[in-house]
C-alpha cells in the first residue's frame, strides 16, 4: 500500500473511532469528512460502516495489545502500572470507541484475552503485595479500567502524565483520608 494510502486508512480509522463515539449511528459520510478524505476513499477499503467499524475495533485492540506487551511483561508491578496507565490513557483519548459494545465474536474474544492478560498482571501485583489479597475475581481489572476510562473521556483537561499518577494513586490507595 502506498504511504498516502496508508496515512489516509489511519486518519479514516481515528476519525471513525472520535466520529462513532459520540454518535454510533454516524454514517460513513460523516467519518469522511472527519477524515478530511472522500467518501469514495473510505468506500474502496470499507464495504460498509460495520466493516469500518470492526476495523476500529481491531485497530484499537492492536495498540491495546502493544501497550501490554510493552509496559505490562517483564517489568516490576510498580514500574509496569503507571508506564500502563500513562499510555492507557493516550490510548484511550486517541481510539475513544468502547470495544466492550461490539458484538463480533473475534472482536469479543480478543478482548476477552487482552483483558485475561491485565488481569494476569493484576494477579501478579497481588501475588508481590502490591495489591489487597482476596478481592474478587475481575475487580482489580474492572476498577483500574473504569479510572483510565473516567479520567481519559471525563477529565480531558489533566496531561496523561498528570491523569495517570491520579489513577495510580486512586488505584492503590483509594480516595480515602486514611
Amino acid at each position: 500500500m502506498r504511504a498516502d494510502a496508508t496515512r489516509n486508512i489511519q486518519a479514516v480509522l481515528r476519525a471513525a473511532a472520535r466520529v462513532f463515539s459520540t454518535d454510533p449511528l454516524a454514517r460513513i459520510t460523516d467519518v469522511a469528512a472527519a477524515a478530511g478524505v472522500d467518501k469514495r476513499t473510505v468506500y474502496r477499503r470499507f464495504d460498509s460502516r460495520e466493516d469500518l467499524l470492526l476495523a476500529v475495533y481491531r485497530a484499537r485492540l492492536d495498540e491495546l495489545e502493544a501497550l501490554i506487551d510493552e509496559t505490562l511483561v517483564d517489568r516490576p508491578v510498580r514500574e509496569a502500572l503507571p508506564a500502563f496507565c500513562e499510555r492507557g490513557i493516550r490510548l484511550s483519548r486517541d481510539w475513544p470507541v468502547d470495544v466492550r459494545a461490539a458484538t463480533d465474536p473475534a472482536i469479543r474474544s480478543r478482548r476477552e484475552e487482552l483483558d485475561a492478560r491485565m488481569d494476569d498482571f493484576l494477579r501478579r501485583a497481588e501475588r508481590e503485595g502490591v495489591l489487597a489479597p482476596g478481592l474478587p475475581t475481575g475487580w482489580s481489572l474492572r476498577t483500574l479500567q473504569t479510572q483510565l476510562h473516567t479520567v481519559a473521556q471525563e477529565m480531558p483537561a489533566l496531561e496523561p502524565a498528570e491523569a495517570a499518577a491520579l489513577v495510580v494513586r486512586t488505584f492503590l490507595h483509594g480516595v480515602g483520608a486514611v
